[in-house]
Parts: structure tokens; C-alpha cells; sequence
């Protein structure tokens, strides 16, 4: 039996990779002294994120949270699931994403002048946390002098993923009341005096007579604030590390630009921003001679099901032209991230604008980078780089 390590270590957050290749061997891990189990194949990782009446994602809230907020869409199992994916699918639909892109391409050619200019940035400050985070403050309605704020909550939220599970910590409760008092603020306004934006969309947005109510509204707020930014930020820095890792595969990328939303379909498989989510079963499972009993915390390793090599020629090499690919890194079933087509557009704009005006990337600094303090996650918190002007 393998002792599952301890996922604050920074050692761990730097490298997870080796204890992925040794969960997939002994897969499922099944360590009841912390009532916990995890899963790291690829097929045995799809069979539970498809199947949502056996692994639900509900979880009950701490014991010593005497009055918890509904659960997010994210934490949902039908029919609520479905009902609230509903309502916000109507605010957030492919073709409003497709008109973003003229802005998104505006918003990253600002953000990318100075360091241009410069030769030199830290690319995370520069572009890969201010673009999603520009971009979903303006999808949703949010003033360019609250963006600030914006992303601090965002970051206070991101840090608690895995509490309870040997990482994060708990989320401030004067941080869940700013935000609760923010949007109160914000779809008060919207009910009186409707814009075309996201608040508006979720405000209006309608099923069989139902509206959401405003803890829901709330909760689904703060989903879009945390996963319209966080994983997107994660996604251009991991790229960056990737490119400037594998020369030869950038190379081809800069020779032929055509081949970057397959180069950013394998940084989400290589590096994949969203590292694990997790489930609980609803009855005792029967998995490859193990059991998983009915209600224990079940991590899905996604990361580690996107370097299975039964699914994945060659999964230790970073190859742009990889297809097909097909990664779980946005999750599968009725939790596929709805976000995955934005997430997907930000990132092709931010590298065929980097690619096309700059070239000769190089790290200034040495040594491991500050990393995102959560093991649900990955990315870096600084990425120091410098290069040539095109």
C-alpha cells in the first residue's frame, strides 16, 4: 500500500507526476484510516465522472458551519444540477463566447505593449491573470475600479479548494459576506436597470417558471468569478513553462501558428491547470477487487489520467501535434466545464498575439517557481520571463 503524500509539501505542488505514475499502477488507493480514496486511470477515471447517479458530487457541509450556502452548480447532482446548468447556459452561450474575441484580442495587445516594449515581464502579472480576469469582470457586468477586489476573492476561494482533504484552508467568512454584499449591491441594480451582461443574463434567465434564487445566483457568482479566471491564468503560464521546456515543439508552434489550439489542447493534458476533482459514491463499488464504501471522499486524478499511456502514445512527451487528444483536463459528462470554450479562446488569442510579436523566451530567474497553494490546482504565481521583439 502506498501512503498518500502530503499535498502542502511544495516538493509535491512542484512534481506530482511520480506519485501519479504509482497511483495508476495500484489504482484505485483506498485508505480508509482517512476515510479517502483515489483513482488515477483514465477509464476508470471517464466511468466515474460519466456516471453521476453512483458518484454524486454533493458533499456535506462541515460540521461546524451552522448555516452553509446552497451548493454550486459544481457541487450539485440532478435534478438541481441540471436546473441550474439550465439557467446559466442561457447567459453563457458558444455564440456570445465567439463574439468576445475582437475584445479579447484588444484587451491582450494592451496588456502585452509595456512588456514589449520592455523585453522582459513577469508573464503571470503581465497577461495571464489580468486577461480572464479583465474578460470575465466585463462578461459579467463588474467595473474596471472593482477588479482588484475582484481577484482577491478569487484567489481567497481558490486557496480553500481541498480543505479538509489535507490541503487549502477555509475561506474567510468576512470574504463570503464582501461578496455577498457586493452582488446583492450589483443584481439589485440589474433588476431595476437591466444591461446586456451576464448579471442581467443570470438575474432574467428563466426554467419552467423559476428563476434562481439569490443564494443560488450568489453561489453561481462566485463559481464564475473563481473558474473564469483561475484555471484560465493557469492554463497561458503553464503553456509558457511547457514552450520554453520543449524548444523543438515551440519551434513548430512559431513556424506554424495554425498549430496552437492543438498546442494548448496539450498543455491542458500535460500540465492540466485543474489537477483532480472529487466524488462520492452513493453505495458501496466494486473497483478492480477493491471496495470504495458508500459516501467516502473519492479524488479523480486528472492529471494523472491524462499521462495513461493505455490512452495516451508516449504520455511523457510534450508533442503539439498530439491527436487525437482527448484530455480530461475540462472534466466529462454533465460537469464538463462550461467555461471550456472560453477558456480555450482566451488562450489561442493570448499565443497567437505572444507568438507573433515576440520570440527568444527565456526565464530570468532560476529555480522552482511559487506555486499555487492548492493540489486541486496548477500554476505558478510569478513566471519571470524575457525575450526579442518580432
Amino acid at each position: 500500500m502506498v501512503a498518500a503524500p502530503n499535498v502542502n509539501d511544495p516538493a509535491f505542488l512542484e512534481n506530482p507526476f511520480p506519485f501519479y505514475e504509482l497511483g495508476r499502477a495500484m489504482s484505485p488507493l483506498v485508505l480508509p484510516d482517512r476515510g479517502l480514496a483515489m483513482v488515477f486511470g483514465y477509464d476508470d477515471c471517464v466511468a466515474i465522472l460519466k456516471d453521476w447517479e453512483t458518484w454524486s458530487s454533493r458533499f456535506p457541509p462541515p460540521p461546524d458551519v451552522a448555516d452553509p450556502p446552497e451548493p454550486t452548480m459544481l457541487n450539485s447532482d440532478p435534478p438541481r444540477h441540471t436546473r441550474l446548468r439550465s439557467l446559466v447556459s442561457q447567459a453563457f452561450t458558444p455564440r456570445m463566447v465567439e463574439q468576445l474575441e475582437p475584445r479579447i484580442r484588444e484587451i491582450t495587445r494592451e496588456l502585452l505593449e509595456p512588456a514589449l516594449e520592455a523585453g522582459a515581464c513577469d508573464l503571470v502579472a503581465a497577461l495571464a491573470y489580468p486577461l480572464p480576469v479583465i474578460v470575465i469582470a466585463e462578461i459579467l457586468g463588474i467595473p474596471p475600479e472593482d477588479r482588484a477586489q475582484f481577484k482577491e476573492w478569487s484567489d481567497e476561494v481558490v486557496a480553500s479548494l481541498g480543505t479538509g482533504l489535507g490541503g487549502g484552508r477555509q475561506v474567510r467568512a468576512e470574504v463570503f459576506e464582501e461578496m455577498r454584499e457586493y452582488f446583492t449591491r450589483m443584481t439589485e441594480e440589474r433588476r431595476r436597470h437591466p444591461r446586456n451582461d451576464l448579471i442581467t443574463g443570470l438575474v432574467e434567465a428563466e426554467q419552467d417558471g423559476e428563476r434562481l434564487t439569490f443564494p443560488d445566483l450568489l453561489q453561481m457568482l462566485i463559481l464564475l468569478l473563481v473558474a473564469g479566471n483561475e484555471t484560465t491564468t493557469n492554463l497561458i503560464s503553464n503553456a509558457m513553462l511547457s514552450f520554453m521546456e520543449h524548444r523543438d515543439e515551440l519551434a513548430k508552434v512559431e513556424a506554424n501558428p495554425a498549430l496552437i489550439p492543438s498546442a494548448l489542447e496539450e498543455v491542458l493534458r500535460f500540465n492540466s491547470p485543474v489537477q483532480a476533482t472529487a466524488r462520492r459514491p452513493t453505495r458501496d463499488v466494486e473497483l478492480r477487487g477493491r471496495t470504495i464504501p458508500a459516501g467516502m471522499v473519492t479524488l479523480v486524478w486528472l492529471a494523472a489520467a491524462n499521462r495513461d499511456p493505455a490512452q495516451f502514445p508516449e504520455p511523457l512527451r510534450f508533442d503539439v501535434t498530439r491527436s487525437p487528444n482527448r484530455h480530461l483536463a475540462f472534466g466529462m459528462g454533465i460537469h464538463f466545464c462550461l467555461g471550456a470554450p472560453l477558456a480555450r479562446l482566451e488562450a489561442r488569442v493570448a499565443y497567437e498575439e505572444l507568438l507573433g510579436r515576440a520570440t527568444g523566451f527565456e526565464r530570468t530567474t532560476d529555480g522552482p517557481l511559487p506555486r499555487v497553494p492548492t493540489f486541486f490546482m496548477r500554476g505558478v504565481l510569478e513566471l519571470p520571463i524575457a525575450f526579442r521583439r518580432r
